[in-house]
């Protein structure tokens, strides 16, 4: 049986809950109830042992979807910014165990950008994490864009993470099927198109043009988009088009996770079109459990110096960890 090279384990997608922010989720963002629920608000022994049992050594902490990309504007800076103390503090407690992406409130970018700084100036957090769309609004609007020049400017990722799909969209493609495969709107296929639009927006708009240093991860095998990067390129070099190369700075700008996607065949192609350095490690616990992740990593077909890139040398790259 393979085992994992002699290396820390990071996983960087990594969810919870804060019992306060939760309070403003509706409808089928709300309770998830049982299990699940038990662990997105346990920050302590159950969330150890399960790590623990994996082999996992460090947990980048996010919250999970939508996050604070919907709350109103008159409490979303306030809240947000005490979500990150919070967090802070479970950090603090235990380091050796814990780090953090920033909870943001998008619907104030300012505000998200300066919560951004203090939160990686005064907590040590590694970047932050941003749920789908804010208040239905794509991230490429030009107002969002000072959230995306503080992460370049304190050279931190900001990580796009899935939340739900605009609900027009939901019921024209997905309704006809949703009662009898409800993940088909959510992981199975809604969260990759959402997520891989959003990524795609943030390219054509001219950002990187702008923010030539700006790092964005993605996470499950970066929304299928490593696999379509050669035919994304070569449509947008055909004649009528703005001049880009979208293969270029998807390559040089974008991060990817493993995060809930343990295929061999995906991570190969995403090796050969990003490189094994723009790959990191994670699970998208509690969603996913943690053992399958590491006991697949144990057996993929690389070599063990690969391996503790992606099982932790390009977080402590990327991250500073």
């Amino acid at each position: 049986m393979s085992k994992l090279p002699n290396c820390p384990v990071i996983a960087i997608e990594e969810h919870y809950w804060d019992p306060e922010l939760t309070k403003h989720y509706t409808g089928t963002e709300a309770g998830r109830g049982g299990d699940m629920e038990q662990r997105l608000f346990d920050l302590g022994a159950l969330r150890l042992k399960e790590m623990d049992e994996a082999g996992i050594d460090i947990q980048v902490l996010s919250h999970g979807a939508p996050s604070a990309q919907k709350l109103p504007i008159e409490i979303a800076a306030e809240l947000t910014a005490q979500v990150n103390d919070r967090l802070a503090k479970i950090c603090a407690a235990n380091p050796k165990r814990f780090a953090a992406f920033a909870a943001l409130p998008t619907v104030d970018p300012q505000a998200a950008a300066d919560e951004l700084e203090r939160c990686v100036t005064r907590h040590g957090f590694k970047g932050a994490m941003i749920h789908g769309t804010s208040h239905g609004e794509f991230l490429d609007a030009k107002k969002f864009w000072p959230i995306f020049a503080r992460a370049e400017k304190l050279d931190v990722p900001v990580y796009l993470h899935p939340s739900l799909p605009n609900a027009a969209v939901t019921e024209v493609y997905y309704q006809d099927y949703a009662k009898d495969f409800p993940l088909v709107v959510r992981p199975a296929w809604g969260y990759t198109v959402e997520t891989a639009t959003q990524a795609i927006r943030l390219v054509l708009s001219g950002l990187f043009d702008a923010h030539p240093n700006l790092k964005i991860v993605l996470g499950h095998f970066g929304e299928t988009l490593p696999f379509l990067l050669w035919r994304i390129d070569a449509a947008l070099r055909r004649p009528g088009q703005k001049p880009m190369s979208f293969r270029d700075v998807f390559a040089k700008n974008f991060y990817i996770t493993t995060s809930g996607f343990f295929s061999n065949p995906a991570l190969l192609c995403c090796v050969m079109e990003m490189g094994v350095d723009h790959i990191l490690f994670a699970v998208d616990w509690p969603f996913v459990e943690n053992a399958p992740a590491t006991e697949w990593m144990a057996g993929v077909p690389l070599s063990d110096e690969d391996k503790v890139k992606i099982l932790s040398g390009n977080a402590r790259r990327l991250l500073k960890m």
